[in-house]
């Protein structure tokens, strides 16, 4: 149930849904100090999940703290991809080879928990890795830039490569919302000129890690999908593009084409 003085104050701070996440945050405190302290927080601009210290993703609570990029809704597209594409390995093959990349607090390693699959997660920031290992606590974690993070034995292995690397325009992070803006690491929000630089930092190698009909699997917007797969294409990967408009999502698939797609 909700607070109606605290209702009040965060309505007054702009929170559009004042109601509902007064209940989150009544229910989140243990004493009135600390119900306090949160809503302080709140009002203050940071976002409601890390004020919590959880962001619900695909049926799941997710730990995230302060400093860390949040998973979006539309990211359960990525990972519902990912979890496809890694049950769709073979059985003779062996157990399936899964690399989240830019993962921050692992949003699909997470949803890969059970899956039966090797695991791994990297990152550049320490802090989102810290998130990491409690969300997906069979993963191996590897603190790094892209591939430069992975182990060497990875190479030619990898059947699922999936990414939610950052993809707004340098020009474009000042019209972000401010939850995001102020508070998410600029790292894992600014993709360069056009969006799509680290796009094409993971085409340009992905055939090299990839497993024989492989797939690397990039998050990107329905306007900047073309520009995404053609940084695939440029590296010699098929592609297409997935969509679903229920939860926003836009998934640019890459297949090594010298094996069956998977």
């Amino acid at each position: 149930m909700s607070d109606p003085h605290v209702v009040a104050r965060l309505r007054a701070a702009g929170c559009v849904w004042a109601e509902d996440e007064a209940a989150l945050l009544v229910a989140a405190a243990v004493s009135p100090d600390e119900l306090e302290s949160l809503v302080v927080r709140r009002v203050a601009g940071e976002p409601l999940e890390t004020v919590l210290g959880w962001v619900e993703f695909l049926g799941r609570r997710l730990l995230v703290a302060p400093g860390v990029f949040v998973p979006r809704r539309r990211t359960e597209l990525l990972a519902r991809r990912a979890l496809e594409h890694t049950r769709a390995v073979p059985a003779g093959h062996g157990r399936p080879v899964v690399v989240e990349m830019c993962c921050g607090v692992a949003p699909v390693a997470a949803s890969l928990e059970g899956a039966h699959a090797e695991v791994h997660a990297s990152d550049v920031s320490a802090t989102a890795l810290g998130c990491a290992r409690s969300n997906a606590p069979s993963a191996a974690l590897h603190l790094g830039d892209l591939y430069d993070a992975l182990p060497t034995g990875l190479v030619g292995r990898v059947d699922v490569l999936a990414a939610n690397a950052p993809y707004v325009p340098s020009d474009r992070v000042a019209d972000m919302p401010p939850e995001a803006r102020d508070h998410e690491p600029l790292v894992a929000l600014d993709g360069g000129a056009d969006g799509v630089d680290l796009h094409r930092r993971l085409a340009a190698d992905a055939a090299r890690w990839l497993a024989p009909g492989g797939v690397l699997l990039i998050e990107t917007s329905p306007g900047q999908a073309g520009l995404t797969t053609g940084a695939m294409e440029a590296a010699g990967l098929a592609t297409w593009v997935g969509t679903d408009d229920e939860v926003g999502g836009c998934v640019a698939v890459g297949v090594r084409p010298d094996g069956v797609s998977r």
